[in-house]
Parts: structure tokens; sequence; C-alpha cells
């Protein structure tokens, strides 16, 4: 998608356009990431957010092996030292 110019308006607000928030998956009222990287603004919506930290955990976790069944696993032992 090509690069568009926008105004800042009252308040800082700025207004994304309708294209940009349609391919972002984004609606009025959503709550999205908003970051700083070399200098530019960068806006995720959240499920783009929750996907890349689930892609960057995927690969320090083995195939195979489920984070929750092991979080399970820890509290139900320690349910039973209690």
């Amino acid at each position: 998608m090509t690069a568009q110019r926008v105004r800042i308006i009252e308040g800082g607000k700025l207004v994304i356009p309708a294209l940009m928030r349609r391919e972002l998956g984004i609606a009025t009222g959503d709550t999205v990431l908003v970051d700083i990287e070399d200098g530019e603004l960068r806006v995720r919506s959240l499920s783009q957010a929750v996907a890349r930290a689930q892609a960057i955990l995927r690969r320090h976790v083995p195939e195979g092996v489920s984070l929750a069944a092991e979080l399970i696993a820890d509290r139900r032992r320690e349910a039973e030292r209690e």
C-alpha cells in the first residue's frame, strides 16, 4: 500500500484512511497498539500484535510442546502440595 498524507487534527488525533483501517482489520472503537520504531510511528491491531508475539514464541518452543499444558500441570502439582 502506498503512503498517504493525513493531517493531525485537534487534540493530536490522527485520522487513518478507511482503506488502511480495512487492511489492518481495525474499526471505530477498536484499541490499537502504537509504537515508534526507527523514527516512524507504527500502528498495529491487537490481533496482529498477538500473532506476532505467538510467532516469536513459536521459534523458541519445540514442536509438540504445549506451554498451556505445562502450566496447568505445574498448577496441579502446586495444588497437590498444599
